[in-house]
């Protein structure tokens, strides 16, 4: 990867030519029954439960131009396509049996240019490496909180990510793509060109039906402090702190991203043992020390701290130990399967049935992930792109084991502690991160129904025949 803040401006994707990826010069083709597939099969997804599906031949290439030649080679055999930039999908939806899976995990290219305070990378570049890079140029962008997500699937599914309540989804600061289409096309999407598949392409996420090769990215200052504060208590105080946490977070300013993270074990203290814990984590992101300590002062006044097992008062943090703590919450040796809800419902009521389901979690690994306020608010309707916030809530239960044999306790117990945080079956999820196996309508809930139609319809013009796959279904 590389940057230089001293080159010009780089070209319009529409004038400028492809350029190869920097990382590899050969692309890798291995087919179902070679040896080397189970192993490639197994790397194209992040979890360590691993889907029983099985494409029938593995890409993955090595530069841009490779790419119409795949597809070339799919249509010739009469093959769908999938397609992986970082395998985190938790569904692992890019498996999908008798398909060509189409890895993009080596473009990996990254060009920044301070000048204009944009970037233009390719779908394999991480978040964690993405953000190292911006932070020597005193920029930044709202990354994804695990340190290993890939930039591709992360903006076509929306991107929630750090400083999200502030900032918005990810994904309503890509300003271009460059995308391979099913007929072989190169094409470059704006708002001004080709701009209903530009649409999708914000929003669409894994359903998306084409090939995204580069994102040109409005980038953001580097704020000049980061702080964070975190308390944690038993989970018999779960309902009256949280309840506390949630004022205080909606009282926060929006630079302030506040997490109610209930797990099912935690660090004994005394002969309180090991048990269930509800945690607080806070961070400020602002220009001073002093305005991001003013930021957290909602939070800092909890009235319970004398009764917590656990306090870390405000203190200066780096988007590095961000990333160092996320990717602790969520190793990948683990299996995990994991769910999304975005609800009509209050985050108190929500916050209540999260701590009864976690009380019951099989593995002690498993946490209720409930972001505050988790995306910003657009009240003008200014964003036109296939992501939408759909409900007052959020909640994301993950559960998280290690032995293969737990696979369908734990399974079990996620699908169930979805109907009790949606017992009227009225919710709606984040296609970025819901379990796509578990109901046929949980990728169409992932939309407002207006932009569900609008998805049908541009597929049909820009994918008539079908060749990528549609959304991963039961």
């Amino acid at each position: 990867m590389s940057s230089n803040p001293d080159r010009e401006p780089e070209a319009s994707a529409a004038s400028r030519p492809s350029t190869p990826n920097l990382v590899g010069t050969e692309k890798e083709v291995v087919r179902r029954g070679e040896p080397g597939y189970e192993s490639a099969r197994t790397e194209a997804v992040w979890n360590g439960l691993t889907p029983d599906r099985f494409p029938e031949v593995i890409v993955r290439v090595a530069a841009e131009r490779d790419i119409p030649q795949v597809l070339d080679r799919a249509r010739e055999e009469g093959l769908r396509v999938s397609v992986r930039s970082g395998g985190h999908n938790w569904s692992g939806s890019q498996l999908r049996d008798g398909a060509l899976l189409l890895d993009l995990s080596r473009l990996q290219h990254c060009a920044i240019d301070a000048g204009s305070s944009t970037a233009t990378v390719g779908p394999g570049v991480t978040g964690s490496t993405f953000a190292a890079q911006l932070s020597r140029h005193g920029l930044a962008f709202p990354t994804g909180h695990c340190p290993t997500v890939a930039l591709g699937g992360y903006l076509l599914s929306g991107g929630l990510g750090w400083n999200s309540r502030e900032l918005g989804p990810a994904c309503q600061y890509v300003e271009e793509i460059e995308a391979v289409t099913a007929d072989g096309s190169t094409v470059t999407c704006s708002e001004t060109e080709n701009a209903d598949l530009f649409w999708a392409a914000r929003g669409a996420g894994p359903g998306f039906f084409a090939v995204v090769t580069r994102f040109r990215l409005r980038l953001l200052p580097h704020p000049g402090s980061i702080m964070t504060a975190s308390f944690t208590f038993a989970l018999n105080e779960a309902e009256q702190v949280g309840e506390w946490a949630l004022r205080a977070a909606r009282d926060s300013p929006p630079s302030v991203e506040t997490n109610l993270v209930l797990t099912a074990s935690g660090p004994a203290r005394g002969s309180s043992g090991p048990g269930p814990r509800l945690r607080i984590e806070s961070s400020a992101f602002a220009a001073t020390p002093e305005a991001a300590g003013e930021a957290l002062a909602p939070l800092a006044g909890c009235p319970f701290a004398e009764r917590a097992l656990d306090l870390q008062p405000a203190q200066p943090t780096a988007f590095r130990s961000l990333y160092e703590g996320a990717g602790s919450t969520w190793p990948p040796e683990h299996r995990y399967a994991v769910d999304t809800l975005w609800s009509t419902e209050t985050y108190e009521t929500q916050l209540a049935r999260s701590a009864r389901l976690i009380a019951r979690s099989p593995s002690e690994h498993s946490l209720v992930l409930i972001p505050v306020e988790p995306v910003a608010p657009d009240p003008d309707g200014l964003r036109d792109m296939a992501f939408s916030a759909l409900g007052e809530s959020y909640v994301a239960p993950f559960a998280v084991w290690a032995d293969p044999a737990a696979d369908e306790t734990n399974t079990r117990w996620l699908r169930e502690g979805m109907d009790e945080l949606d017992p009227h079956g009225t919710g709606s999820h984040y296609i970025a991160e819901t379990d796509l196996e578990a109901g046929a309508s949980r990728a169409r809930r992932s939309f407002a129904p207006a932009d569900w139609e609008r998805l049908r319809q541009v597929r049909a013009r820009w994918d008539p025949s079908g060749l990528f796959q549609d959304y991963l279904t039961p």
